[in-house]
């Protein structure tokens, strides 16, 4: 495990925290740095090689009227949008590249006694991952803090499985994803456990190109079921693929980002590093 990385992203989130709850205060970068322990050299040299933008742009990127701005002028759906980008624009990453199945009822019964499952715990500019995968694809994704609990999560969902701890092919084709050089990503299969719903809004989610933004009730509509947005918001909810499945671009429609199952610091950092990704 990258020790460093993790480190790193800490420091990240902290700044994120202290920028988000004194904003109206506008801290410098001084300021800021002396909160995370850093040099203000150190601290502007860190930021920018995470989000490849300064502190200051990405504070803009994760604001609440920047959020409702990309609400706002999104006149198209999101399936549309998705198909301006061209096939080998960088905002159709997840579209393009994972693929997901259901897992049959015979796969998962008797809390998946007939499930060989490999797991392996990295880290990523996001924060530390656990990564768990069938012989069909990735199963599970999940930011964690403490191991050994990420690893009780990770066998409640199957509670009958064969555990193995082995990074696989599987695995390794989905942690490309969280590189900015995509020139080594291949197909990243997903094997999922869901009700054809969740199934279908999840599969929504990946339409969602990277630097844009949408709400419930827009998901809603984009399935063909407008007055589910509360259903859509329950089967986001349980989406069993941290950033894989880009759950985390969905916001309210005041432009509040909302909740997170991995963190809201955490998904104002995605945001903002996807924003800074694309802009650039």
């Amino acid at each position: 495990m990258n020790t460093q990385e993790e480190v790193n992203y800490q420091r990240i989130a902290k700044a994120i925290d202290y920028i988000k709850t004194h904003f109206k205060n506008q801290p410098n970068l001084d300021e800021i740095a002396e909160k995370i322990n850093l040099s203000p050299f150190h601290f502007q040299r860190l930021f920018t090689e995470w989000a490849g933008v300064s502190p200051k742009k990405f504070l803009q990127y994760v604001s609440v009227n920047h959020a409702k701005s990309l609400l706002q002028t999104e006149q198209a759906n999101l399936f549309d949008v998705a198909f301006e980008t061209g096939l080998s624009g960088t905002s159709r990453l997840h579209d393009l590249f994972v693929n997901i199945e259901g897992m049959t009822p015979a796969e998962y019964k008797n809390g998946g006694s007939e499930l060989t499952i490999n797991y392996n715990f990295t880290s990523t500019q996001f924060g530390d991952l656990l990564t768990a995968s069938t012989e069909k694809g990735v199963c599970y994704t999940a930011f964690y803090e403490d191991e050994a609990i990420a690893l009780v999560l990770l066998k409640a969902k199957f509670p009958n499985a064969k555990y193995i701890e082995k990074l696989d092919i599987a695995q390794q084709n989905a942690l490309f994803i969280f590189e900015k050089d995509w020139s080594k990503l291949k197909e990243v299969k997903l094997h999922l456990k869901g009700t054809h719903f969740q199934l279908k809004v999840w599969e929504a989610l990946l339409k969602i190109p990277m630097g844009k933004l949408s709400t419930y009730g827009k998901l809603a509509n984009e399935i063909g079921n407008p007055s589910a947005a509360r259903a859509v918001g329950t089967a986001i909810g349980s989406n069993p693929i941290a950033f894989l499945i880009p759950c985390h671009r969905v916001i309210q429609n005041s432009g509040d980002f909302g909740g997170y199952m991995w963190g809201n610091t955490r998904k104002t950092a995605i945001i903002g590093w996807e924003q800074a990704f694309v802009s650039g």
